[in-house]
């Protein structure tokens, strides 16, 4: 713990107590709101179902400020490469497209799935080398 002459101090904790998380988050969302305008965010989650009901995949994202961001994609090994992760895509796009998205966004590593991204017209605006060790990690945009 850091302390200073002012009586303030900082402290590094490794899991943060819930309403000290709640005090920076709300703090944060209030400031950006000020400057920028409510979000309007929405979560934005497709699940692919086998024939027993058990999801194998999907996507989690959500849709903010007229953007579309995809925070999960995966799709279980046995059930890729069958088009799947295409519908799936192309779902999400025309669902964000419907709530005035007018782009999108996400990260993804080297050894996931950049060119899956490049074949549905989604360009790298940012690359971080080593990250982790040996890999790179992308970030694409997409107009939609």
């Amino acid at each position: 713990m850091a302390s200073g002459q002012d009586g303030y101090h900082i402290e590094c904790v490794d899991a943060p107590d819930d309403r000290d998380y709640t005090v920076v988050g709300k703090g944060l969302h209030a400031y950006n709101i000020q400057h920028a305008g409510e979000t309007g965010r929405r979560p934005l989650c497709l699940f692919l179902h086998a024939p027993g009901g058990e999801v194998v995949g999907g996507l989690v994202g959500s849709t903010y400020w007229d953007w579309f961001y995809i925070d999960l994609f995966w799709l279980r090994e046995d059930v890729r490469g069958q088009g799947h992760g295409h519908r799936l895509i192309e779902m999400a796009e025309d669902e964000a497209r419907k709530r005035g998205a007018h782009s999108v966004y996400l990260d993804t590593f080297s050894f996931q799935a950049p060119d899956f991204y490049r074949d549905h017209g989604y360009e790298v605006f940012g690359e971080l080398t080593e990250f982790p060790r040996g890999h790179r990690r992308y970030f694409f945009k997409k107009v939609l």
